[in-house]
């Protein structure tokens, strides 16, 4: 099977939701100088986890941003990935004016707040979801701060 072959089926049928726990643990992103990502990344205040080698041909770092479940990888041989090719890597925040401030005061060039609607959701009230501002790292990986205060229904998991 390849990749055009997943959801061509014809049926209507919805498969059921997934009961084996899968949780997004680390996402790699692209860089072309390890040591300045390390020390952009800890200059966000977000945790250093890991800084391992293996040689002159592996190298890897990971942070997690501050109260995250999920962290980010980076480093030297871990992706055959463009740096700076990352996008819309999202960070759910409770106060985007706040994030951007701290942001900003540790030296990140952030983006003025701005809303952004799908269509079908201009009729909901509120800034939760529809909030944004945006950053790059060194190399031009994309991050996007993102209000969430209400989570939309259907979002969260049921116990």
């Amino acid at each position: 099977m390849d990749s055009t072959d997943v959801g061509a089926s014809t049926s209507s049928a919805t498969p059921e939701v997934g009961t084996i726990d899968m949780k997004l643990e680390v996402v790699t992103i692209p860089v072309s100088d390890v040591d300045r990502a390390k020390s952009f990344y800890q200059s966000l205040g977000w945790r250093l986890d890991a800084d391992f080698s293996a040689g002159d041909k592996l190298r890897g770092v990971q942070f997690t941003p501050p109260h995250s479940q999920c962290s980010i990888h980076f480093g030297k041989g871990l992706t055959a990935a463009q740096p700076g090719s990352a996008e819309r890597l999202l960070l759910a925040v409770d106060d985007i004016d706040a994030a951007r401030a701290d942001l900003i005061r540790r030296g990140v060039d952030v983006s003025e707040v701005y809303e952004s609607r799908p269509p079908g959701f201009e009729s909901i009230e509120g800034r939760s979801y529809f909030t944004y501002a945006s950053f790059s790292d060194p190399d031009g990986n994309g991050w996007l701060l993102q209000e969430v205060t209400t989570r939309i229904p259907g979002r969260e998991w049921e116990d």
